[in-house]
């Protein structure tokens, strides 16, 4: 739990204040301590054991390595002064969850080859994942993996940026662990990253080890200076001082527990076992009138398909991908989908047969490779499409899940409107992420014995939402189709591993938000193109939600002439927080008192929550067209909190599109035309969940 907040912290100085360290005044001076070759830096005392999981990494290690080097855009309409291309490129890396970025100038001694062909360097440092001191479910399979889980995550984030600089218009190659021109020890020491203390290149403030990363380039970037020597009264003021302790400014702590670091790693840094568990969702669903839906039923496949019209089968093509970084996520994204099944070993492993034990491993791990939450379950037989995208017919196959989040990142969200050039971004960044992590557990999965698959937003033979619900990750809100978190509220994206390992599935959780949805209709105000119900929830696909109208927002998403898709709703939501002291108090009063609800829906608008921040704006609003990076020709979105949103209660339409009326699984590039007037007299008709749990006690239905 954070004492202060970094709403003024702009974006690219990161979480740790490398500000505060003292340098040498020239970046091209030789570091302190550096005589001769460059020191080793502090390495994990366990070595990998038999069970470990670093072996599923070497898959993910060579599909980084093909994307080292690539082709060259057209120059892009960007700054060239140096100041500003250092902070675009250092908030672009901490918004993919780097613990350390530096920019500088790199040594002719640290080309291993002799050659030097760019002259520039971003270096990123990623920390070794937590350990507590004693033992914890999943060890076995993570010691020993710490170097290896951060250099992949360093590696990731090098050949993102690497390509991002290439769409730029700027020559750029990326470097890690497994394959560099460049001693990466070198260039952190000279872009001031790290230091040499007593023999070993340390980082100030990590207590551990760290992987590194180096993408060097001919873009201008403004260079950081090397770390000075520091003595004992250098160190107080700034790696050891009372700020720092306590996280003055927003930085993380030296305390752990306020960083959550004293925190099993298996129940992640967010106290989600302090949320009330309920047996049953606390929205109805009746499950024997739940049916299953082809992947061809979903808003994006229906304009794929050419339902919505020519022009909308066109923009689903592009509409998250039509800026310079998603377009560096989407290739890595794509690039992983051949990975995510694969044989199984013949024999189940022995440590593997108690389900508790399992699903707790299961959680560690998945905290280890970076999610944000995790929870498991059960998978019912509705949360498998009935066809795939291309129309081939689904079998079950799995029993269980493993549903993981990641967080889209509140720091973007501040300074973003929810609907601008970086929201494509944030979902792609978000989806990149997490499609690397669930494939390396399911492939670890399979390496123990057992069938599992990663179904990731490039292909997913499950529908997220209902596993979401029921892994007691959240709950259903009124922004329709998306369960809502405590913690991060709908800011987030998730992947599954669907698996036969036996796991003790999480109960479901309850903490007010169908009152508290019922009581705040911001989301509803906020929404763009008024998708978001203001009225009551109903009964959808034997489903009690509030139904958004799915036409009217994929159309918007789509059709987004100032930025790309859109997650407004996200933005504006009053739990959309980011996790301050202040705000843990109200958080709490949301949750366990019932009356305090309304107040605190009206108090986020009078706070200004929801709006723009412009410190956290570090994105530059460009949109990726023909192969390059050009000016937005319709500007860019750049919305306030709408008080007068709710104007369109008393007049809203709208449409809803039941299993009924979906088109056939298999009818693949067939237009099946949306009838707009009869879907809202279908709304108009719905049936209420009182009504229904009337007809299910009066049957003795479940």
């Amino acid at each position: 739990m954070k004492l202060f907040s970094h709403k003024k912290r702009p974006v690219h100085l990161g979480p740790y204040p490398l500000e505060r360290l003292k340098r040498i005044g020239d970046p091209g001076s030789q570091p302190p301590g550096l005589n001769g070759a460059v020191p080793e830096s502090p390495r994990e005392n366990a070595e990998p054991g038999e069970l470990a999981v670093d072996s599923a990494f070497a898959t993910y290690f060579d599909l980084f390595d093909q994307r080292r080097t690539g082709e060259i855009a057209p120059e892009a309409p960007v700054t060239t002064d140096p100041v500003e291309v250092a902070k675009n490129l250092k908030s672009g890396l901490y918004f993919l969850d780097a613990d350390m970025v530096g920019c500088g100038l790199v040594p002719d001694e640290a080309w291993t080859g002799g050659k030097a062909p760019h002259r520039n360097a971003v270096v990123t440092l990623v920390a070794f994942s937590r350990k507590n001191r004693k033992p914890q479910p999943g060890d076995e399979w993570i010691d020993g993996t710490r170097q290896a889980n951060a250099d992949i995550r360093a590696a990731e984030l090098s050949t993102i940026t690497a390509s991002y600089l290439r769409n730029l218009g700027f020559d750029a190659t990326a470097h890690t662990a497994m394959t560099s021109d460049v001693d990466l020890g070198r260039v952190a020491l000279q872009v001031g990253l790290v230091e040499v203390v007593d023999g070993e290149l340390l980082a100030p403030y990590l207590g551990t080890g760290f992987g590194l990363s180096v993408v060097t380039t001919n873009a201008p970037v403004a260079p950081d200076a090397p770390l000075a020597r520091r003595g004992i009264v250098d160190r107080l003021r700034s790696t050891d001082g009372f700020g720092w302790l306590l996280g003055r400014g927003g930085t993380r702590a030296r305390i752990g527990r306020l960083n959550g670091d004293h925190r099993p790693l298996h129940k992640g840094r967010y106290p989600m076992e302090k949320i009330k568990r309920v047996d049953e969702p606390t929205t109805l669903i009746i499950e024997d009138e739940v049916p299953r839906v082809p992947v061809r039923a979903g808003g994006f496949p229906r304009a794929a398909n050419g339902d919505m019209g020519p022009k909308f089968a066109e923009d689903v093509k592009v509409f998250a991908y039509k800026t310079p970084q998603a377009q560096s996520y989407i290739q890595q994204i794509r690039s992983m989908v051949p990975f995510q099944d694969g044989d199984v070993a013949p024999e189940v492993h022995p440590s593997t047969t108690d389900p508790s034990r399992n699903s707790d491993a299961l959680k560690a791990l998945a905290h280890h490779l970076g999610s944000d939450m995790v929870g498991v379950c059960e998978v019912p037989e509705y949360a498998w499409y009935s066809h795939r995208g291309d129309g081939s017919v689904i079998d079950p196959y799995h029993r269980n899940a493993i549903v993981i989040l990641l967080d889209q990142g509140y720091e973007t969200m501040e300074g973003a409107s929810g609907d601008d050039w970086v929201s494509g971004a944030q979902s792609m960044r978000a989806y990149m992420r997490s499609a690397q992590i669930a494939g390396i557990i399911a492939e670890h999965i399979r390496s123990l014995g057992y069938g599992a698959r990663s179904q990731t937003n490039a292909s997913s033979d499950v529908l997220h939402i209902p596993l979401v619900l029921h892994a007691g990750l959240g709950e259903l809100s009124r922004i329709g189709e998306l369960v809502l978190n405590p913690f991060v509220g709908p800011r987030f994206k998730s992947v599954v591993v669907t698996t036969d390992m036996p796991i003790t599935p999480d109960k479901h959780i309850d903490f007010g938000l169908q009152d508290f949805c019922n009581k705040c209709t911001k989301c509803a105000r906020e929404c763009p193109c008024g998708a978001i119900e203001f009225g009551d929830k109903i009964m959808f696909n034997g489903y009690e939600m509030w139904k958004p109208d799915m036409e009217k927002c994929t159309k918007y998403r789509l059709g987004n002439l100032k930025g790309a898709a859109c997650g407004r709703c996200m933005k504006t939501c009053p739990f959309n927080i980011e996790g301050v002291l202040a705000e843990r108090s109200v958080l709490w009063s949301a949750i366990n008192l019932p009356f305090t609800r309304r107040w605190i829906a009206m108090l986020d608008d009078k706070v200004g929550n929801g709006s723009i921040n412009p410190i956290k704006k570090w994105w530059w609003d460009l949109e990726w067209k023909d192969g390059r990076a050009i000016e937005p020709s319709k500007g860019t979105n750049a919305r306030e909190l709408d008080m007068n949103g709710g104007r369109i209660a008393s007049k809203q339409k709208v449409a809803l599109y039941q299993a009924g009326f979906n088109p056939p699984g298999d009818a693949i590039g067939v237009p099946v035309k949306l009838i707009r007037k009869e879907a809202v007299a279908r709304r108009d008709h719905a049936e209420s969940p009182e009504a229904a749990r009337r007809r299910v006690a009066a049957a003795g239905k479940k």
